[in-house]
């Protein structure tokens, strides 16, 4: 089967699930013209999956609003550095449950069964080109290089400002990613330092420029390895990688309990059991993948130093010297902070007017103090819709028109929102939220519907009275 023979057999599975169904939503305007029911912001993989599933129940004035250029959107292309991705390649990911919307239908139509068979992990780049694929044959309406920069209440719906122009809609889904409802977390210590002297494992990096040069990478996760190795491959002289920790994880906890118990019943789990078991990943943390590690270990020119914090860095001349708690410092012309990313909603421009009355799991929840966490502390506390609550209930009732459908939605809801396993699932809740919210909100005009309705199934003809 080639692909475009894979394409026609899709189209032929969405027509026979009746796709896109017919649009059973008021339509709605504004005085500078229509309304749009939801408009979904980034254009990666959550944001094509959260658009299919509402585009499926019939949720059709959709639009799809991602800043970056086509085929760029997400982390893929830019800062994603790994050889291939860390999941599985027989997950389903955002397939919602169709067979030929597959990354392995996808991939089998082009290079065959045995292919596959050998193929031990995706190649990020491909990951791209089939995340590129899905939108393209589902015709979701994406539109590229439009930043949206605010959102306010206005009229009883919500005011986008774009880099466009003004878009109004009901409501809004954040389908931002890793990052996006935070911002990259560097640490105190490059306070004083030259900024070309670093980077975050976020930032464009021109690796040919480290040919020759001394690296060194703060950091034991799946970026500082992906960073490490990219730096090791572009010629630098030597990387060492500080590592605060005594030990790397070996195991990822969360993988260990995976399955549909687990995301389904999660939700509904205590207060106390999401922030236990989301406390206990945090400080077991997760391994780096052992593919990206074996590329950083097979150079003789690179080190790992465990046990090895950060306490100083200052610039000496065109280069630097990193002062550590091994009483060893080390001498590097280029550092990348591959440190992770903060959760915090008041450091997100998009909610600058809202962000202070946005419920935080600190706001709502007190673990003991054996659990207590910073990190999680910050996440924000959702719905089961996603949307943002209330701080102090009735003075922000806009909010619940502001869907979470990213990475910050994983301590209220589980791993349903930003990773490729269970992303079906978490965007088919999410429509389905949805559509409830809006027909309760809709009651009145589908209950004139309702009394309107004068469609016959008998026509008179079928009997005859005695």
């Amino acid at each position: 089967m080639s692909l475009a023979d894979l394409e026609k057999r899709l189209a032929e599975d969405l027509s026979r699930l009746n796709y896109p169904p017919l649009d059973w939503m008021p339509t709605t305007t504004a005085p500078e013209g229509p309304v749009s029911d939801v408009v979904v912001i980034g254009g990666g993989m959550c944001g094509l999956a959260c658009a299919f599933a509402l585009l499926r129940r019939g949720v059709r004035k959709l639009r799809i609003l991602d800043r970056a250029p086509a085929g760029r959107e997400g982390p893929w292309m830019t800062f994603a550095r790994m050889e291939t991705l860390r999941s599985p390649k027989e997950l389903t990911g955002p397939a919602s449950g169709m067979a030929s919307l597959t990354f392995r239908a996808f991939y089998t139509a082009q290079f065959g069964e045995e292919a596959w068979t050998a193929l031990y992990r995706i190649p990020r780049p491909l990951w791209m080109e089939y995340l590129s694929w899905f939108r393209r044959v589902l015709d979701l309406p994406v539109e590229s290089g439009v930043a949206v920069e605010a959102i306010a209440p206005a009229d009883g719906h919500l005011r986008l400002e774009t880099s466009s122009g003004v878009v109004r809609t009901r409501k809004v889904v954040l389908a931002t990613g890793r990052h996006g409802l935070g911002r990259p977390h560097v640490p105190d210590f490059v306070a004083g330092l030259p900024r070309r002297l670093w980077a975050h494992s976020q930032d464009p990096i021109h690796f040919p420029d480290l040919h020759g040069r001394r690296v060194v990478v703060v950091g034991a996760g799946a970026s500082a390895m992906d960073n490490a190795g990219e730096a090791l491959e572009a010629g630098a002289a030597r990387v060492d990688l500080l590592i605060r920790r005594p030990r790397l994880p070996r195991v990822n906890k969360l993988m260990g309990i995976g399955s549909h118990g687990f995301t389904n019943g999660y939700p509904s789990l205590s207060e106390a059991w999401r922030w236990r078991i989301m406390r206990y990943a945090e400080v077991e943390q997760t391994p780096p993948p052992r593919n990206s590690t074996q590329r950083v270990g097979r150079h003789a020119n690179a080190a790992f130093h465990l046990g090895c914090g950060v306490t100083h860095v200052a610039a000496v001349g065109e280069a630097m010297r990193i002062a550590t708690t091994r009483n060893r410092d080390f001498d590097a012309d280029f550092l990348i902070l591959a440190t992770g990313f903060a959760i915090d909603p008041m450091q997100v421009p998009l909610l600058s007017g809202v962000a202070s009355s946005i419920a935080c799991w600190a706001d709502r929840y007190t673990p003991p103090a054996q659990e207590a966490s910073a990190v999680l502390a910050r996440f924000p506390y959702l719905a089961p819709s996603f949307a943002f609550t209330e701080k102090i209930p009735g003075t922000v009732p806009w909010l619940r028109d502001l869907h979470c459908f990213n990475h910050a939605a994983s301590l209220s809801l589980g791993k349903v929102s930003g990773d490729i396993p269970r992303i079906s699932e978490g965007a088919a809740w999410l429509a389905e939220a949805i559509c409830a919210d809006f027909y309760s909100s809709d009651i009145e005009e589908h209950w004139q519907r309702l009394l309107a309705y004068e469609k016959p199934e008998l026509l008179g003809d079928e009997w005859t009275e005695s």
